[in-house]
């Protein structure tokens, strides 16, 4: 039942108008504005409601010249980057699991997974966060799509005797809460954020356990390469001065990480997006607070957020997952020249 090549179009333009809506997401959200409320998108200078003119992906912002029909202030080109990244990405995966071959519960899982990385990525290099609601979103996706497996027979459904929705969730808090757990030990700093751990749980639960890590050290190399590219861009820019500067450090307590474990692996943190008050009690912070505009956010020039980098090496798994598969599969057959290692690296694969 596979589709002709040229559907791959309808995924680029499918991708792009989401990612016309992942604008609005990135935009709301981390200020805590309802993206029902106002119903129309608007221009963030004059905040004049947008047209249908000035709606159509990738077309309107072109057409405008970058600049805003009524106030002719410029707008950042990420509006457009954002539909043309996830339009990309959507084509990529319709071509995967549509065209080349016929998976259409991954492709609609995956391609909802990518459109919720995109939007991390792009809060997470402007604000240095990650709102709950879309962490908690990306993971219920992926408990979604293991309930679409289980109802189909497949057999990637289990893992480990159990979902392997649960088995890939929990495999990514324990990765990244040891990673910081290790950091706090040995070098005495936070070494991850909270969201970061949380993404990696939602990453976990769509990609389930063995493409998670997969993911995880494709992230790291990605973070490498990049993180070393912006640092020499922005090497020359002066350190922001605050009333911080002089404070001591105080890293994360102990006692706060473990509960914080606790509350992520019994999901507490999604419960408590519909339990406000049990959120802050258990975790406290307010999950819903707004954060700081962009001029008002102020970081180091050296600080890096890792969580850009997860979100893109989960991207290149739901993208190239058979081909990613393959090449480790080969791999372990030209490291061990043992063909029946193979069939064991094909069933770990399989996961």
């Amino acid at each position: 039942m596979e589709m002709p090549s040229w559907t791959v179009l309808l995924g680029f333009l499918f991708g792009a108008t989401i990612g016309s809506f992942l604008n609005v997401v990135i935009y709301r959200m981390p200020r805590a504005i309802s993206l029902s409320n106002p119903s129309k998108s608007f221009c963030p200078a004059c905040k004049h409601p947008l047209g249908v003119l000035d709606l159509f992906p990738i077309l309107s912002w072109a057409m405008a010249g970058g600049k805003c029909r009524y106030c002719k202030v410029p707008i950042p080109f990420r509006y457009q980057s954002v539909e043309i990244l996830n339009g990309t990405i959507w084509a990529g995966i319709w071509y995967q699991y549509l065209v080349a071959g016929w998976e259409p519960g991954k492709a609609v899982a995956y391609m909802l997974a990518a459109a919720t990385l995109v939007a991390i990525i792009f809060i997470d290099w402007e604000l240095y966060i990650i709102p709950d609601q879309i962490n908690a979103f990306l993971m219920v996706v992926g408990f979604g799509y293991n309930v679409y497996l289980v109802q189909t027979g497949s057999p990637a459904a289990y893992t480990w005797g159990i979902p392997s929705s649960v088995a890939g969730a929990l495999t990514g808090v324990l990765v990244l809460w040891g990673i910081t757990f290790l950091g706090r030990a040995v070098f005495g700093k936070d070494a991850m954020g909270h969201g970061d751990i949380k993404m990696a749980r939602g990453i976990g639960a769509i990609l389930f356990p063995a493409m998670a890590v997969v993911s995880f050290g494709l992230a790291v190399v990605l973070g490498a390469v990049l993180g070393i590219v912006q640092i020499l861009v922005r090497r020359n820019e002066p350190e922001p001065v605050g009333e911080e500067d002089g404070e001591p450090y105080v890293p994360e307590s102990y006692g706060s990480l473990f509960k914080s474990l606790v509350g992520y692996v019994l999901c507490l943190d999604v419960v408590g997006l519909f339990f406000p008050k049990f959120y802050m009690a258990y975790f406290g912070e307010d999950p819903f607070a707004p954060v700081g505009l962009e001029e008002d956010v102020e970081v180091e020039r050296t600080m890096i957020p890792f969580g850009p980098y997860l979100a893109l090496g989960a991207i290149v798994a739901t993208v190239f997952e058979g081909q990613l598969r393959g090449g480790i599969d080969a791999y372990v057959r030209f490291a061990t020249g043992n063909p029946a290692v193979l069939e064991q690296g094909q069933g770990f694969l399989r996961l």
